[in-house]
């Protein structure tokens, strides 16, 4: 007899809730991360004295972060849909806990940054495998109409691991109180190895389709790789969610160069750590309240609509926060572009999950992590060569230009494919 009671609620449910858990606390660390690793450089460059080698090391930060990606993810996807999702997540931040620690122990026994780059690019080949394998296995562990909900949390959990990041600028920006980067990072890895205790909690029985894959050989897994892509380029229900996600993508590229330095500028020689993290907070704040919107009065609305006006809003603040060099200006245009990014955010899992078969979930999420950081990377390499020329309130500016564009771009390619409201 079916079962005709409503499901639980989701925090409720003990295999969503130890998923939600593990990645409220290792997200929270991994923002403290990024502090961390900013403070690393600002010590290294002197607080980014040299517009140049500044751009450049915050530049190959992100290459360090990028590349495993561009590398490895068009080919790890179907990899991952073979395996249990469960074991991939818990090898991953095993791994990740473990190269997280080894960047201050192997930078202040050396003092070499580019040790510190390839430790920083083996932590991110990791996220190459845990990412798609969590986006795929949140279909199978939540009921059906729960699963804009249950992403929705788990972007609130990184909101709320975001909102931390003024704790991490505070620890970095206070050395003299025998703190600064170094215990950020060492706190990471304790989230990581909390997120895998949590994660083995998860009661996980792989899906029929983990167990009826042909052998292993060069020519069927090219198969699995190429049929993965082929379903990018075929489905159309893919096609708006990755458009406004990239947009998202790009704009973060431009702001992890000409954002920094231009929030630099105006923070003086100290400060930068804390101020960003107060920045973070805010656009929480705006994300937060975005959230809340999407999933009540925003389900009556298309989806294409809504994202398209909420990159339209982004780049409004990003505008704001390009001319100005008050602070409080800044805070504004956070908030401003919290509230405009958040649906590009939440809808897109959502959308990209319904639109995918089971059997191909992970090679089509594995698909957007490229195509997501391939964007990033086009974004702060343009950044970091507009900044010595035209300075970071014109790079910010093109940035926002080109948010807008691509805004239009998902209004239209949604409408042209009819995609249908949240709810």
């Amino acid at each position: 007899m079916a079962d005709d009671r409503p499901p639980r609620p989701l925090l409720l449910q003990r295999n969503y809730f130890s998923l939600f858990s593990g990645q409220l606390i290792s997200i929270s660390g991994e923002r403290l991360t990024y502090v961390a690793l900013v403070g690393l450089l600002a010590d290294y460059t002197t607080h980014f004295r040299g517009a140049a080698q500044s751009s450049f090391l915050l530049w190959l930060l992100g290459v360090a972060m990028l590349l495993p990606v561009l590398l490895f993810a068009p080919f790890t996807g179907a990899w991952v849909d073979r395996m249990n999702l469960r074991r991939v997540m818990i090898a991953s931040d095993a791994l990740r806990a473990l190269f997280i620690v080894l960047i201050p122990v192997s930078y202040l026994t050396t003092h070499q940054i580019g040790f510190v780059f390839l430790l920083v690019f083996t932590l991110f080949a990791c996220n190459v495998f845990f990412l798609p394998a969590k986006s795929a296995i949140t279909p199978e562990i939540v009921p059906p109409s729960q699963l804009l909900l249950a992403n929705t949390l788990l972007a609130l959990a990184g909101m709320v691991g975001t909102a931390a990041t003024p704790i991490g600028g505070w620890i970095v920006d206070h050395p003299e109180l025998h703190l600064g980067w170094a215990p950020a990072l060492y706190i990471n890895g304790a989230t990581y190895v909390v997120s895998v205790i949590a994660l083995m909690l998860i009661v996980y029985r792989p899906a029929a389709h983990h167990g009826d894959r042909p052998a292993v050989s060069v020519r069927t897994y090219l198969h699995e790789v190429t049929e993965g892509w082929r379903m990018v380029r075929v489905n159309r229900g893919v096609w708006t969610p990755l458009t406004a996600l990239g947009a998202i993508w790009v704009g973060g590229g431009f702001l992890n160069v000409a954002g920094i330095q231009h929030l630099q500028h105006a923070a003086g020689a100290v400060g930068v750590g804390e101020r960003m993290g107060v920045l973070l907070a805010v656009l929480v704040s705006g994300s937060a309240l975005a959230t809340w919107w999407v999933n009540t009065h925003g389900r009556a609305y298309p989806r294409h609509i809504v994202l398209a006006a909420g990159l339209t809003l982004a780049a409004v603040g990003l505008v704001a926060f390009a001319v100005s060099s008050r602070f409080a200006v800044y805070a504004s245009a956070g908030f401003l572009v919290g509230i405009g990014a958040a649906p590009a955010f939440i809808l897109p899992e959502t959308m990209l999950q319904e639109a995918t078969e089971l059997r191909q979930r992970a090679r089509v999420f594995s698909a957007r992590d490229f195509l997501m950081r391939l964007l990033f990377f086009g974004g702060q390499t343009v950044a970091g060569v507009g900044v010595p020329l035209i300075g970071t309130n014109a790079t910010l500016l093109v940035a926002a230009g080109l948010m807008v564009m691509v805004g239009v771009t998902a209004f239209v390619v949604g409408q042209k494919n009819g995609v249908a409201a949240a709810a």
